[in-house]
């Protein structure tokens, strides 16, 4: 009897144990390091940890109250009005209110947002559109409208670093930024202390850092997948959420529609998948993965040079000029891109982004933002460089307008890639977003022996 109570108590205390050493607790300093700038647009991981959003989107894609805590359209969703969440303070304590709203939006897009025009009534933030905007709770979620306080710019901070986010910017010392927790956070205060994002650092750099404990979270691109699983790393993967696409010129010698389609034809996506990106993620001629619409298949993947240079007609256009964001991977693949090209009869020069004044072709990476079709395709839509509403919802529609846009050969959808991250030992509940970045307000840090 004795020693059943002595094993029960055992037992128990290692399961005491076993609670308090997972339990997230406050404290700790996160040590992460990126190869981008943690500030850049889209995506840039301070951005998000720093400002909200009108909305935001769930880990499932859907849209969710954020910033604001309602909204309702009118006019056949011409107007729209979105009611603020009261209470809800700046990181240097000025209140949120519908005009420094107005004022961030009208800062970030200007003439070019999607909407008409932009104005503040009462503790709603109203918009209005000359076209119907059915999809602009989700487009609000997005990287790109994110709130800043505009013109309170502290000297030392970065320009539009003063949010209502979960953290909030501290120093910038020696190019490592320093992140401390928002105590007042409206979404409760994150368990981490502090993050240090430590950018420009190459992949092998970050690796090796993480190996010798000298970082928490690093980035592996989908390139190195495998890799990564052979160095036994601890990978956090999304799905294929991050669309490889070609944009073409309308303008010049390929304003001829032909020229464009030949184009299409003779990218070989099988050997960038292959050889560039190791297999990872999906092979696609359409803007939006299958799991997104269900019809992805109808749009064919098959390369045809036979066809590229019937179409080119025996055109020789002049030399064109690719250029590819950065990246030395998405270097590489632009010039596998213009030894398809070259095989089709065409002439193509890669150049860095930024040095040519005429860009002809352009290699991105587009970041679904969505699981609801319509707005995912706007999204995409708009990151391409067509800034078109999407008015279409229902699969059919959405297909037709779908099928309209690549007609045009202006982009050209070739690979859907992961995104992934190695993490260390001591990090507890990292989780990615729907658009696969990491969401670290929920992390917490085990104790250190």
């Amino acid at each position: 009897m004795l020693r059943r109570i002595v094993i029960s108590w055992l037992l128990a205390a290692m399961a005491l144990h076993a609670v308090a050493h997972t339990r997230p607790h406050y404290g700790g300093t996160l040590r992460i390091e990126i190869e981008g700038d943690p500030w850049q647009r889209p995506d840039g991981l301070a951005r998000r940890l720093v400002l909200d959003g009108l909305t935001a989107m769930s880990p499932d894609g859907s849209v969710q109250p954020a910033l604001a805590v309602e909204w309702k359209s009118e006019n056949d969703d011409h107007r729209w009005q979105f009611r603020l969440r009261a209470g809800v303070h700046f990181h240097d304590g000025t209140g949120l209110n519908a005009g420094n709203v107005v004022a961030a939006l009208t800062a970030i897009c200007g003439a070019g947002c999607p909407w008409t025009s932009v104005r503040a009534v009462g503790s709603s933030v109203v918009f209005l559109g000359d076209a119907p905007l059915p999809n602009l709770p989700q487009l609000l979620a997005e990287d790109e409208f994110r709130i800043a306080l505009s013109g309170a710019e502290r000297s030392t901070a970065p320009a539009g670093s003063i949010g209502t986010g979960p953290f909030q910017f501290a120093s910038l010392s020696n190019g490592v930024l320093t992140l401390a927790a928002n105590e007042s956070c409206w979404q409760g205060r994150p368990f981490l202390d502090s993050l240090e994002i430590h950018p420009h650092r190459s992949i092998r750099d970050q690796w090796l850092d993480l190996s010798v404990g000298r970082a928490d979270l690093v980035e592996v691109p989908a390139e190195q997948l495998r890799q990564g699983h052979e160095q036994r790393l601890n990978l956090v993967v999304s799905t294929p959420i991050s669309l490889l696409a070609l944009t073409v010129s309308d303008s010049g010698a390929l304003g001829n529609p032909n020229l464009r389609a030949a184009i299409a034809l003779a990218v070989d996506r099988s050997a960038l998948s292959n050889v560039i990106f190791q297999k990872q993620g999906e092979i696609t001629a359409s803007l939006l993965p299958a799991e997104v619409t269900g019809y992805s298949f109808l749009f064919s993947t098959e390369r045809d040079l036979n066809k590229a240079h019937e179409l080119r007609g025996g055109v020789s256009p002049p030399t064109l000029t690719l250029v590819a964001e950065a990246g030395p991977v998405m270097q590489l693949a632009a010039q596998r891109i213009a030894l398809n090209l070259h095989d089709a009869g065409f002439t193509v020069q890669v150049a860095n982004a930024g040095a040519p004044q005429h860009v002809d072709l352009t290699l991105k990476r587009i970041t679904l933002e969505s699981s609801e079709p319509g707005p995912a395709l706007e999204s995409v839509m708009r990151r391409a460089g067509l800034a078109t509403p999407v008015l279409e919802q229902k699969p059919a529609g959405l297909y037709k307008v779908e099928r309209e846009t690549l007609d045009t050969r202006i982009v050209i959808p070739l690979l859907y890639l992961p995104r992934a991250y190695g993490v260390g030992g001591r990090v507890r509940d990292l989780r990615l977003g729907f658009d696969g970045t990491p969401q670290l307000d929920g992390v917490s840090l085990e104790d250190e022996p």
